[in-house]
């Protein structure tokens, strides 16, 4: 009988600075579902997803925003007024990534950790030059009783 070899399982990539390369797009411009696909150098992936439209079909000006800053910021210019979702990928972004742990609403006295991407900047991408890179330093993700509520930023002001 044939062995098969196991993985460690999901892990949540670690908190600390981190530089994604954008590998896929996808848009359900139907739906206003975006998703956008980031690997980093080591093989951690993330998909970070936005929602530009309300269950109304109104636009979501919040989620409008935040996609505006992170292509912007991704693809370096801060000029752009539309681009086309494909245009992002292969291009890459530095972003402090977060743990937010909260209660689990499906198991009520479980927690659950999302992974923020935080203060994102451009990036020219990955140290190919064979240097060591260092890797992020992991925080111990905190407790649900531990975690700071977030304070609601105002992305609009911050683009204005």
């Amino acid at each position: 009988m044939a062995k098969i070899g196991l993985t460690e399982g999901f892990t949540l990539i670690p908190e600390g600075t981190h530089v994604f390369q954008i590998t896929d797009v996808k848009y359900k411009e139907d739906f206003g579902k975006l998703e956008v696909y980031m690997q980093t150098q080591t093989g951690s992936k993330h998909i970070e997803r936005f929602s530009l439209l309300k269950s109304d079909g109104s636009p979501n000006e919040g989620a409008y925003n935040a996609f505006s800053y992170f292509a912007k910021t991704a693809l370096g210019n801060f000029d752009l007024t539309e681009i086309d979702h494909t245009d992002l990928i292969g291009h890459f972004i530095e972003c402090d990534v977060e743990h937010d742990v909260q209660e689990n609403k499906r198991k009520p006295g479980q927690t659950i950790t999302f992974v923020r991407l935080a203060d994102k900047r451009q990036s020219n991408g990955w140290d190919t030059s064979g240097n060591t890179v260092t890797a992020p330093t992991a925080k111990t993700a905190p407790t649900a009783s531990q975690a700071a509520p977030k304070t609601p930023m105002d992305l609009a002001a911050l683009l204005g």
